[in-house]
């Protein structure tokens, strides 16, 4: 355990799990998933216990690589617009196969869904679900030209449930059906 990070107690976790302000200038925790530290006040999502970590001061957190939330704002820190984006965007590239949307983002991310679409759109350009549609069509591309994969498990791997969307998708996005940008690439449909 490092020197300024302290024991999740039952004290401190009821604190957290019931959003409770008066413990706001008493400790702050960061959830190691997500990389963020909030207030014990914090209206996110309850983090799994066993990804927090308890620092009394604000620049502990910072200091172990710990950015601060943009819901609750730790100790008046707001993390950059940029580097928001950028970690949206690191947990879109790590959990594209994941069902992701506006809301569950925002909340992971600790945001409003509606400031998380607007500083997303206006930093790179497009919006994040159409983020995340690229992304997965990037990672289908691979996957046509460099496995057998059949179509269906590559519409799956890559976030998809439905096939036909992803069909349509696909599609739309590169001018191609799946067949054909596989059987453009020199592999035969499985």
């Amino acid at each position: 355990m490092h020197n300024d990070e302290f024991t999740v107690t039952n004290e401190y976790w009821q604190a957290i799990i019931h959003n409770d302000s008066t413990y706001d200038d008493k400790f702050f925790y960061a959830v190691k998933s997500t990389g963020i530290f909030c207030r014990p006040s914090c209206k996110s999502r309850i983090p799994n216990k066993n990804n927090v970590r308890i620092f009394l001061k604000a620049e502990q957190a910072l200091h172990e690589n710990f950015r601060p939330c943009k819901r609750c704002k730790p100790n008046g820190l707001t993390l950059p617009n940029e580097e928001w984006v950028e970690q949206i965007k690191e947990y879109i590239q790590k959990h594209y196969c994941d069902v992701l949307t506006l809301d569950l983002l925002a909340e992971i991310c600790h945001g409003s869904p509606y400031h998380l679409q607007r500083t997303f759109k206006k930093i790179v350009g497009i919006s994040p679900i159409e983020y995340i549609q690229q992304f997965r069509i990037k990672k289908a591309t691979e996957y046509l030209s460099h496995t057998n994969q059949s179509i269906m498990e590559i519409s799956t791997d890559v976030g998809i449930e439905n096939p036909e969307y992803f069909a349509t998708l696909f599609k739309k996005k590169t001018g191609f059906t799946p067949t054909e940008y596989r059987k453009k690439n020199g592999i035969k449909e499985v």
